[in-house]
């Protein structure tokens, strides 16, 4: 019997230099795998300590040679070669979007890929502040990787901080955009604020070395931490948006006049006597869009898509614009919206509200008896909103057949209907994110959790406002072939082959094969794994998974077309009451419609585009945390309670479990467990050790609530049983 060959370091004690080389070997034998100590150890089957193999990985790190992840992870930097190829090294200028992890991903104009960069190589750089960063390039990279050299300009000065009160000074503990930091205060300067209370911090003085925390002093004084309007104040601000606005917009507003001249009236294509109405959440007070429905005398359908003329009221170079840029979005929490436009604006003189006339501008089309667009007209109206529907009240209507304006709201959705059956035929991709929604008590406290259904009427007005979209795009396209008038586009490139790749894998693993190839077959795909996932509810895990795999959609002067929906063009029009994308699109188009040409310097467009992608950044972010502290509010109401919820996620740690109805996700650590478990490369399933049970994404479970703690949003549970 030939015995098998021992490796020499097989159940060795290895010495700290050995351990070094060979955990350094062993990552350069597998340069895309990210691996952590108990992996390491695994795979050179030594005996030493996960933390002295955790004292390796770090000291390779400081030197260059790895890239630290979160979850103490570690890969190669792949500065080092496999055939010892020389770094080069050269700084760019973007901007900080970071994650969950404490790291983030530099965004640089020309590069194709953002710059990974670990949180300890951040340099204190916070969300959405400009950097340069140190980018280092080697053959055979797939995605850049680099380390902040300069922070540029912060994109904040004030945040929401909790007070701490020493002796000589006090600190207000800040977090913001997946760091928490410390911001020293002298006492004169703290405004009365006591221990414990949440106050709003200005930056007096920044940092100039990591190791540093920044100075400032309270300009407002919140109160007692925990209360929802603070905490949901804190989201917003520390996120960078202004919950007031200044006083010189505040006037500017006021003074708008809405009584219209006869000449404004008479330069306007007047609608008022079409059927009109608006659809919009039961909640809504801004109503930006309405749809006018006709039958012409030969039979076609004329449907009018009629947008609020923000353009008319907000006026270039005044304070409200500029405020206006500045925001450039409206931000929506569960319990409130930070609007881009005062609200004598955004709920007054631009919303489409019933019974009034009111100032639009219009992209009317007129269909054949076949639902096709025989014609286009885009132009400044006046219209009449005759009737306010709720989305329920509409979708009441569109099952029953009856009701007020049943007609009008049935050939809509039929024609609706053509235009989404058209859009997936030419390569849009179905993926739909799950919405939470929440019911609040009237002191803002959620009392119900719910996934939002999304039915007819909503799909009906998205349709009509994706065909606006992508027509008002396709005009200034087809306006631009002699020479380019600079735009606003609306984009999304196609995903990152790599990240599309992984998920296959994954995918198959769980059962679900697909074919990804060209982006065609990605997009059909993706098409059959939704359309699969609404039948099997063990796949409905991959379609956020999926959807991360996604490029993000931006606005740039570049059309490179939108993916995801399939469009070659496609902008911004139909929301200018909440986006500041569209209220540019309106002012371009307006000045080159029929015989105009007017061209914009394309350089401070496309500056502008670049600000008002990271604005929209921040909202998503701000938004995302106002949901995740409404779920966990939910969730410590039910402290003590068994719950159902599926494996959502594994780290070293234990496994994440996303319970049902809120999609609250919470954790069960490993260590609350009858022994210990080992976690899959693939992190898709986790084995016992002594009972060989396995955990895999996805697997339906029952947990038991054992604490939700607001301040640090934050679920903890443990196993009930596994189904």
């Amino acid at each position: 019997m030939i015995k098998k060959k021992k490796s020499k370091n097989s159940g060795r004690n290895l010495s700290a230099r050995d351990l070094k080389t060979e955990v350094f070997k062993l990552l350069k034998r597998n340069a895309r795998k990210k691996l952590n100590a108990k992996q390491i150890i695994r795979k050179l089957k030594i005996t030493n300590s996960p933390d002295s193999v955790q004292h390796a990985l770090e000291g390779l790190t400081e030197e260059g040679k790895l890239f630290s992840f979160g979850d103490k992870l570690y890969r190669l930097d792949r500065n080092v070669s496999r055939k010892g190829d020389p770094k080069v090294t050269k700084e760019h200028q973007g901007i900080v979007d970071m994650t969950r992890s404490g790291a983030g991903y530099i965004v640089v104009d020309g590069l194709e890929n953002d710059v990974y960069v670990p949180g300890k190589f951040l340099k204190g750089a916070l969300n959405g502040d400009k950097v340069s960063v140190s980018v280092s390039i080697s053959r055979g990279r797939r995605k850049p990787e680099g380390k902040v050299v300069k922070i540029l300009e912060r994109s904040s000065e004030f945040f929401i901080g909790t007070i701490n009160i020493q002796n000589k000074y006090a600190v207000a503990i800040v977090e913001a955009g997946g760091r928490t930091f410390d911001v020293y205060i002298e006492l004169e300067d703290l405004l009365e604020a006591k221990e414990g209370e949440k106050a709003v911090v200005k930056i007096t003085q920044w940092p100039t070395r990591t190791a540093k925390n920044p100075l400032g002093r309270v300009t407002t004084v919140l109160g007692e931490a925990g209360s929802n309007n603070i905490e949901m104040n804190s989201i917003l601000i520390n996120n960078g948006f202004n919950i007031d606005f200044p006083e010189e917009v505040l006037a500017e507003s006021e003074a708008l006049n809405e009584k219209l001249s006869d000449a404004e009236i008479a330069s306007r294509r007047d609608m008022r006597t079409i059927t009109t109405f608006t659809i919009d959440p039961d909640t809504a007070k801004d109503f930006d869009d309405a749809l006018s429905v006709q039958k012409l005398e030969n039979g076609e359908i004329e449907i009018g898509i009629h947008i609020a003329d923000v353009t008319h009221y907000v006026r270039p170079n005044t304070a409200l614009d500029d405020e206006a840029l500045k925001r450039s979005t409206s931000v929506y929490l569960v319990d409130r919206v930070c609007p881009m436009l005062p609200e004598k604006l955004s709920n007054e003189l631009c919303s489409l509200r019933p019974n009034e006339d009111k100032c639009t501008f219009s992209a009317v089309f007129t269909f054949n008896e076949s639902y096709k667009v025989t014609s286009r007209w885009f132009g400044k109206t006046l219209t009449h909103s005759d009737r306010r529907f709720a989305y329920e009240e509409a979708q009441e209507i569109l099952e029953a057949g009856e009701g007020e304006l049943h007609g009008e709201l049935l050939l809509l959705n039929t024609i609706a209907k053509k235009l989404r059956k058209k859009k997936f035929k030419n390569g849009a991709i179905a993926f739909e994110g799950e919405e939470v929604k929440f019911r609040l008590d009237e002191d803002g406290v959620p009392i119900e959790a719910y996934v939002k259904e999304r039915k007819d009427a909503h799909l009906l007005i998205e349709d009509f406002m994706l065909l606006a979209n992508k027509e008002v795009a396709t005009y200034m396209v087809k306006k631009s072939k002699g020479q380019e008038i600079p735009f606003v586009y609306r984009v999304h490139d196609l995903p990152d082959p790599d990240k599309v790749a992984d998920f296959g894998k994954f995918a198959a693993e769980l059962g679900f094969k697909m074919t990804l190839d060209t982006p065609r077959q990605i997009a059909d795909s993706y098409n059959s794994l939704a359309k699969a996932a609404r039948e099997n509810e063990e796949l409905r895990l991959l379609e956020p998974i999926a959807i991360r795999t996604m490029s993000k959609a931006i606005y740039t002067t570049e059309n490179i077309g939108h993916y995801g929906l399939g469009f070659e063009n496609y902008s911004h029009f139909t929301s200018p009451i909440r986006r500041y994308a569209d209220v540019l699109t309106h002012r371009i188009l307006f000045k080159n419609l029929g015989d105009k040409t007017h061209r914009e310097k394309k350089e401070d467009l496309e500056a502008q585009c670049k600000h008002i992608s990271a604005q929209e950044r921040k909202a998503m972010t701000a938004e995302r945390e106002s949901i995740k502290y409404k779920q966990v509010e939910f969730i410590s109401k039910h402290v003590g309670e068994v719950m159902d919820g599926h494996i959502s996620g594994m780290i070293d740690r234990g496994l994440f479990i996303e319970l049902a109805g809120s999609k609250a996700e919470g954790m069960i650590g490993f260590d609350t467990f009858n022994e210990p478990f080992d976690l899959d490369d693939s992190r898709l399933k986790a084995v016992g050790r002594k009972s060989k049970i396995v955990y895999k994404m996805g697997d339906k479970i029952r947990v038991k609530i054992l604490d939700a703690d607001l301040l640090k949003r934050r679920i903890e549970m443990k196993l009930e049983e596994k189904e």
